[in-house]
């Protein structure tokens, strides 16, 4: 089965690997070119929503992000300084009977770790950053910037929000800052004391600002948090997209937030920095044997932990094109997952942006009911509308 034909994916992060994975299993010749010179445990919680599970278990993953992973009780929402819950989406074994998957949440890192190891690593190639590509009739030769040169069959572009490959597309554009900035972090739960976050997944909604807050393991031994909060414009420079953050002014900016709150920005000992960007939807992701995939065609804000779900979603569907054809019609199953996938990721791009999910109760099964797997193909994912 391995004369189907030979694909290289573009990044070897969450997405690419999930890809990388099936499309193996789907019988295809597979490399993974990834500009890093190893993987290490950097980064940051993460929530797998049901749908992004239901895409894992078609990776066999989802048993051991169960295994490693945090089970919240409920996905809990509250007003900043009451605590009043504006919304409870009831989690745990009732969210799963709902949806057919759990709702989990762990390091990023970890689930990284998951997906790595499953593409053997004679199919990836580290240290090796993209310079550029062409296609012609033999396929298509990627340039790397150490002069190296590899001709594939095809291509998938999984580099992620600075894509080389999305630009050579489309044309440089420059991401717009969007005013805020995040703040994140990870550390021992034990600095939080005998005061500590309880069972669910938890977001503390202010007039102007946010705070999420949950475990990432199992044994509930690591906290995560992160914020979205409104920044003078001059604090961005090319340089300050990921910086280290003063823990003082996080502390400051969220002074009249609830006790809870102020209790977990107290026991951080560090956090990090990043501006928040924004992307317009692009007018297509498929160029004959080239093809976008995750943050490269559809980069979202991280307001409803759907970013790394759609990339999911993408490699299960685009190896299931993929499984349909052989190296002669590749180009054609690229352009059915266009098809297939654009209108719903344009549609979680766009309610991501508006900050509003989960704060009220309602419109949750039309993002945690989808099903990559089972899906009817040419028939576009289920949409905002069917809210």
């Amino acid at each position: 089965m391995q004369g189907r034909g030979h694909i290289g994916i573009v990044g070897a992060g969450l997405g690419g690997l999930a890809a990388a994975a099936l499309l193996l299993r789907a019988g295809y010749r597979v490399t993974v070119f990834e500009q890093a010179p190893g993987f290490a445990r950097v980064g940051a919680g993460i929530q797998m929503g049901a749908n992004a599970m239901k895409a894992l278990r078609a990776l066999g993953l989802d048993g051991e992000v169960r295994r490693i992973g945090f089970r919240p009780e409920s996905l809990l929402n509250r007003d900043h300084d009451t605590g009043a819950v504006t919304n409870e989406l009831p989690g745990g074994d009732a969210l799963e009977a709902r949806y057919g998957a759990p709702h989990m949440c762990l390091h990023r890192a970890d689930l990284h770790a998951a997906l790595a190891a499953a593409v053997p690593a004679e199919h990836l190639r580290l240290g090796r950053k993209l310079a550029g590509l062409d296609q012609h009739t033999a396929g298509v030769t990627l340039t790397f910037t150490d002069g190296a040169r590899e001709t594939v069959d095809a291509v998938i572009a999984a580099d992620g929000v600075h894509s080389v490959v999305r630009e050579q597309m489309l044309g440089a554009e420059a991401p717009r800052f969007t005013g805020r900035v995040a703040y994140r972090t990870v550390f021992p739960a034990a600095l939080l004391g005998d005061r500590q976050l309880g069972n669910s997944r938890t977001k503390w909604w202010g007039q102007d600002r946010h705070l999420v807050m949950y475990y990432i393991t199992a044994a509930r031994d690591e906290v995560y948090f992160v914020t979205s909060q409104p920044e003078d414009p001059s604090w961005m420079t090319p340089e300050s997209w990921s910086a280290r953050g003063d823990v003082e002014a996080l502390r400051a900016s969220f002074a009249d937030f609830h006790p809870d709150v102020r209790h977990v920005l107290a026991a951080c000992p560090q956090v990090w920095k990043w501006a928040l960007l924004a992307r317009d939807p692009l007018p297509h992701w498929v160029e004959g044997r080239v093809a976008l995939l995750g943050d490269a065609c559809h980069p979202m804000s991280p307001y409803m932990a759907q970013g790394a779900a759609m990339a999911l979603e993408d490699a299960v569907i685009l190896s299931r094109c993929l499984a349909e054809t052989e190296a002669d019609g590749i180009a054609g199953a690229f352009r059915r997952y266009e098809a297939n996938r654009m209108p719903r990721a344009t549609d979680i791009q766009s309610l991501s942006a508006e900050n509003t999910f989960l704060r009220r109760p309602g419109g949750t099964d039309w993002v945690y009911g989808y099903d990559a797997t089972t899906a009817p193909l040419d028939e576009p994912g289920t949409r905002r509308a069917a809210a």
